[in-house]
């Protein structure tokens, strides 16, 4: 008797065993291509970064040349981005966010075969090629929504790639996980990565893909760090000695950056819907260097910092002593991303959207003569609200400008701004900018099968 119950607890122990190291056989080859795909995510992400910027000085040294030039080299570098658009991947067009956002949507048994138009490896080399090309010619764009359509396409390239016996993954986890990679490599902003995917993008509770979507961002952001340096994107700005007073400044900034930026989504949707009426290619391709000439006047008559993506022009308000912009410095920073975003060519509304309400944030400073350290507030509450207002998603908001900025001192004053900007976009349009563009790319897909 006591040798039959030895034998069985052996038997028993075998088989417990056989199965723990089975489960960790499987978490481990289920974690191993998250793992891969942020890292290729964080090299894509700083290769990606170093280009844009040395096309943004590309811009600038034009600029520095000859004021005029821009009448030529804008409608040059438009319709060649446009082209290559058109030409190799119509789906590259546009900030990449919203594309992200229809294929975790589309990402089931029954359609997933549509996702590959909307993530690939043409998607990423048009991608960069387009955008970079725009911000030679001084396109008022970012880089940052191009960089999370980039980390879905890498994501769902080495989903792709698995054999059939490795354990199975969720496609829409994957792509999900990848967007929010491709955000805090992007903006070296980990907690925004996250707080992205939770907020935009996931329709599933968190439970099920946090341990993929933690590794992926830390790994994706360690890698980009790794090659760039540890770094802000924004810096450190005075936030010290503030009254609680301020407040007040804080939801007047966020209604204005709210209302603006929400009129903004507006106008570019009704552009959108205008266009797609259009059936003449010469009218389109007038509208096109209508959007060209638009930044070439910006350039020639205001200046350079009308152009590109406006991190120029946060740096000088939270940085200089020059605080102070003209009351249509933030409009034609929306002019700007307006008629770069409609022309059809590749390139985010992210960090122009930033350097909006960053002017906002400024121009309100000035009609109270706020100290430099509150008008530093201000700015940093403008580029929270207008943000919100684009994206609504006032928390990842919130937490990307403060990671941006080491602002911890002010994240109450930050998320009352995001909540503040939240609610006067909400009563312009219940829906945001990402959700409708979404719900155009998934009739264009349809209708093209």
């Amino acid at each position: 008797m006591l040798r039959s119950d030895q034998f069985i607890r052996r038997n028993l122990k075998h088989y417990f065993d056989k199965i723990r190291n089975e489960k960790i056989r499987r978490l481990i080859l289920q974690a191993f291509p998250f793992w891969i795909a942020s890292l290729i995510t964080g090299v894509f992400a700083v290769i990606y970064a170093k280009l844009f910027a040395y096309a943004e000085k590309g811009a600038g040294y034009l600029y520095q040349q000859a004021h005029w030039s821009f009448f030529i080299a804008t409608p040059i570098c438009f319709f060649v981005a446009v082209w290559l658009v058109n030409r190799f991947a119509p789906l590259a067009r546009g900030s990449g966010i919203p594309q992200v956002i229809t294929a975790i949507e589309l990402a089931t048994p029954r359609e997933h075969n549509l996702v590959d138009k909307l993530l690939s490896i043409r998607i990423i080399v048009v991608k960069v090629i387009s955008s970079c090309i725009m911000a030679i010619g001084g396109g008022i764009i970012g880089r940052e929504g191009p960089t999370i359509q980039i980390a879905g396409s890498v994501f769902r390239k080495i989903n792709n790639m698995l054999p059939e016996w490795w354990p199975r993954i969720s496609k829409r986890n994957m792509v999900m996980t990848g967007a929010a990679a491709g955000l805090a490599a992007a903006f070296n902003t980990p907690l925004g990565g996250i707080v992205f995917a939770m907020e935009e993008l996931s329709r599933t509770h968190i439970s099920f893909y946090k341990t993929a979507i933690f590794s992926a961002v830390i790994i994706a952001g360690l890698t980009a760090q790794s090659m760039l340096g540890s770094y802000l994107y924004i810096g450190y700005p005075d936030l010290q000695h503030l009254s609680l007073s301020m407040v007040f400044v804080v939801v007047i900034v966020a209604l204005l950056s709210g209302l603006f930026s929400s009129m903004m989504c507006k106008l570019l949707l009704k552009i959108f819907r205008w266009k797609m009426k259009l059936t003449s290619v010469w009218k389109k391709r007038g509208y096109l260097l209508l959007c060209a000439m638009t930044v070439g006047a910006m350039a020639y008559f205001v200046g350079q910092h009308t152009l590109n993506s406006g991190k120029d022009l946060m740096t000088q308000l939270l940085f200089t002593d020059e605080k102070q912009v003209d009351w249509y410095m933030p409009l034609l920073r929306m002019l700007g991303s307006v008629v770069s975003f409609t022309s059809g060519g590749a390139g985010g509304v992210f960090a122009p959207a930033l350097s909006a309400g960053a002017g906002i944030g400024a121009v309100v400073a000035h009609w109270f003569h706020l100290t430099p350290q509150h008008i530093n507030l201000m700015v940093l509450a403008g580029m929270v609200a207008f943000l919100t207002g684009v994206t609504r998603s006032p928390f990842t908001s919130a937490i990307l400008v403060l990671e941006m900025t080491d602002g911890h001192t002010v994240i109450f004053y930050l998320m009352i701004a995001a909540l503040a900007a939240n609610l006067i976009a909400y009563f312009v349009d219940k829906h945001s900018l990402y959700d409708q563009l979404k719900h155009g790319y998934i009739r264009e897909l349809q209708s093209a099968q």
